[in-house]
């Protein structure tokens, strides 16, 4: 196979420059330049795909990616993760994911969201405001460890936020949550919490004596990893590593925080083994680190908290640190330290289930000590009961077996069972023998497994393309991807793939298709990302192909997204894979000045798209004015969209200029009205503001509650929220920058909401959106 980059070229036009430039008598050969890595070769093509937007990274003017976390996978494939910025503000659920191999070529790509972000980036709402609200989700707050604006994105809606770290407690524990308040309106949007409610002589593994690596230094023994950076056992209360004069450790009394530091340091470090030898992965952290265990958390339970997993007790007070719980535990820290970070409660006891499942398989204890089957806190009997998940029978304990449109909403450890059935399934079939438990499976099909270690190859693969906001349907999508990638014949796809539908995880449209011969397909880039342009000029840019699976085809290539008065075209138009095009930008005299996104879009056997990032410079070109039609409500209702009633002249709230207004409310009953006006707003102008002035009057009799509320909207973000405690006499004009959604078209909308009692009136009048 032939292979040229343009990496290698410009290294082959610098060496020709120096010897060209040194005297011939002196001249000597010069160094041939170091090949570049597998690794190094992957990452050039993922920052690359980053950069252009490829495809799930498709990105506006004002984003940009920056690389976190790189992980080598196996087969020479390296999973890179990226966080999302907008207008350097970090974006919350707008990280990616590229998966490369060694030799440059890009096999998958995931966002954790499609959702254009045009929010303003000043906050109305103060951050001690914010900070109030977010300790109002703690029963106790031991301190706050910081606070920064971002860009919160939840669904399909962006908006500006604070995001406030605590450290605390709730009503059941230890609590380190990030707090999400709208920096706009001061409405809680989310909480996620960091904290996971989950030779020696050890109780819970054996056979005794355990081998556990310790720390030697001046005579004193400590319960410090020497090989494994970070990991080491403490005591809960006081934070103080286990030591002592020899290394021999604990007594085998499962009440003795010491035995039960034994049994952590045991799990803890063959787990370590296990993503080492089975899954290809350095340390709990992915980077060759780990953490601490602290034994004596007091509670029936045991937690991983960001950063510590602490031991706590069973009923019989015994500390829990066996083998699948202790795995579980880190299992949240590898979560964690993965693309996309913790997974949600959808997710997020599957995940750390499937890995205690994996550290028992491998160390393949003998009973009476944790053996390798499939449940879930069987030896350690928490609450009495025996185990307390069963992943070949999830109802069996209660918990589904089957995924359903319920499970987003249902609690997080019994949400797992979908997963854990799906796990099974892969790993050992529906009829496995051999001892093994048999598994129902959803939609009455037979299935057979392909071994828990490959099984957990594909499920960590899949975690390798995990985002925020991850949930079972896009699970399903990753770990299909990664079972196409680590075996082209399609064997492990079709597996995977039956065992989510015999759990009824449904398919979705992103799943990748697997033919069992690798399929002709390509990547595209543009280089650079983004560029400039004065009316009446011209740039240009290369639009690269590279061919990533099967054989080189023709593709055909073509820009959408240009403003009025830009024209983009390409030289060649069609490329065989492999080759590149100049992409040619050109704004004539009237094109209007502002920031705007071009997508290029490839076609072949398979269609992919990049963005580009075009500012036109210069003032000429803002069509500004007064935007918004009929803003006095003198002239009927169009182009306003109302509910029944709303545009009035009653006499019982006057407008404030003419006769008409818009009334919104005022029932004195539950009721909403809403008012909306679709608005073009020109990019090209210096200035945008939409203005209008708001009378409230209400009967209601609190000082304290919004009880009624008017909210005000410009496309999908919420810009201001008014309520009841607003109520003032007479008009009060209210505006807002909106320099944000310069070249685009958005709704300004405002609803009001009233409660079932004590009307509330929010009426407006002369409504302008000026640019200038």
């Amino acid at each position: 196979m032939r292979r040229r980059s343009g990496t290698a070229g410009l290294a082959l036009a610098v060496v020709a420059a120096v010897a060209i430039a040194a005297p011939a008598a002196s001249a000597a050969p010069s160094p041939s330049p170091t090949p570049a890595s597998p690794q190094s070769r992957a990452l050039a093509a993922a920052d690359l795909a980053a950069a252009s937007g490829l495809d799930a990274l498709a990105k506006g003017p004002y984003e940009r990616y920056d690389r976190q976390i790189v992980t080598p996978w196996v087969n020479g494939l390296y999973s890179i993760g990226y966080e999302r910025t907008y207008r350097g503000l970090p974006v919350i659920g707008g990280d990616a994911v590229v998966l490369a191999d060694g030799q440059g070529r890009v096999r998958a790509v995931q966002g954790a969201t499609s959702t254009r972000i045009t929010v303003p980036t000043t906050p109305t709402v103060s951050g001690d405001t914010a900070e109030a609200t977010a300790r109002k989700q703690l029963a106790k707050v031991d301190r706050v460890d910081s606070r920064r604006l971002v860009v919160h994105v939840r669904g399909d809606v962006a908006r500006l936020a604070w995001e406030i770290v605590l450290t605390g407690a709730t009503s059941s524990g230890e609590s380190r949550p990030h707090v999400f308040v709208d920096a706009r309106t001061g409405a809680l949007l989310a909480t996620n919490d960091d904290v996971k409610h989950g030779t020696g002589t050890g109780k819970w593994n054996g056979p005794n004596p355990l081998t556990i690596n310790t720390t030697s230094s001046g005579g004193t023994y400590s319960m410090r990893d020497p090989s494994r950076p970070n990991l080491s056992c403490a005591d809960y209360s006081t934070g103080t590593v286990f030591s002592g004069s020899d290394d021999n450790w604990g007594n085998g009394v499962g009440t003795n925080k010491e035995t039960g530091c034994v049994d952590a340091m045991f799990a803890a470090q063959k787990e370590w083994d296990m993503l080492r030898d089975w899954l290809g992965r350095n340390g709990h952290d992915g980077n060759g680190g780990s953490f601490q265990t602290r034994v004596g958390l007091s509670q029936v339970n045991a937690t991983w908290n960001g950063s510590r997993v602490s031991i706590g007790y069973n009923n019989d007070r015994n500390w829990i640190s066996s083998l699948d719980v202790v795995a579980h535990e880190y299992g949240h820290a590898i979560d964690q330290y993965t693309p996309g970070g913790a997974s949600g409660d959808e997710l997020g006891e599957f995940v750390s289930d499937v890995f205690g499942a994996l550290t028992e398989a491998y160390v393949n204890e003998p009973a009476p000590y944790d053996t390798p089957d499939f449940l879930v806190g069987e030896t350690i009997n928490l609450v009495g009961n025996g185990p307390i998940r069963n992943m070949y029978n999830p109802s069996a304990l209660g918990d589904p077996n089957c995924y359903s449109s319920s499970i987003p909403n249902t609690e997080t450890h019994a949400a797992a069972g979908p997963g854990n059935h799906w796990f099974y399934l892969l790993s050992e079939g529906s009829n496995p023998g051999n001892g093994k438990p048999s598994s129902s499976t959803c939609n009455g099909t037979t299935l057979t497994g392909v071994g828990i270690q490959t099984a957990g190859k594909i499920f960590y693969g899949g975690m390798l393309l995990k985002t925020s906001n991850m949930n079972y349907l896009r699970f399903r999508t990753a770990t299909l991807t990664a079972a196409k990638n680590l075996d082209p014949t399609c064997n492990l796809y079709n597996k995977t793939k039956a065992a989510w539908n015999a759990v009824s995880v449904p398919a979705q449209t992103a799943d990748p298709s697997c033919t069992g011969t690798p399929g002709n397909d390509f990547s595209l880039s543009v280089s650079p990302t983004s560029g400039s342009v004065a009316p009446g000029a011209s740039t240009s840019a290369t639009v690269g192909t590279v061919t990533t699976s099967g054989s080189a085809q023709t593709v055909s290539l073509s820009a959408s997204g240009a403003p009025s008065g830009v024209t983009v075209s390409f030289s060649p138009s069609s490329v065989q894979s492999g080759s590149s095009s100049t992409m040619t930008v050109s704004a004539a005299s009237t094109a209007p000045a502002g920031t705007y996104t071009i997508t290029v879009t490839g076609t072949g056997s398979t269609t992919h798209t990049a963005t580009y990032t075009l500012t036109v410079t210069g003032t000429g070109g803002c069509s500004g004015g007064q935007l918004i039609g009929n803003g006095g409500f003198e002239s009927g209702s169009a182009p306003w969209t109302a509910t029944s009633g709303v545009i009035t002249s009653s006499s019982s709230q006057p407008a404030r200029t003419g006769s008409y207004k818009a009334w919104l409310d005022g029932y004195g009953r539950a009721h909403t009205d809403s008012l909306s006006q679709s608005v073009s707003i020109p990019a090209g102008c210096s200035s945008y503001t939409l203005s209008f002035w708001l009378h409230i009057d209400t009967a209601e009799t609190t000082s304290s509650t919004a009880y009624d509320k008017l909210t005000v909207q410009v496309g999908s973000a919420t810009v201001a929220t008014y309520s009841n405690l607003n109520a003032a006499a007479g008009y009060v004009q209210r505006t807002f920058n909106v320099a944000s959604y310069a070249g685009q078209t958005v709704t300004v909308r405002f609803t009001g909401v009233e409660d079932s009692s004590l009307q509330t009136s929010f009426v407006i009048d002369d409504v302008t959106l000026q640019a200038s």
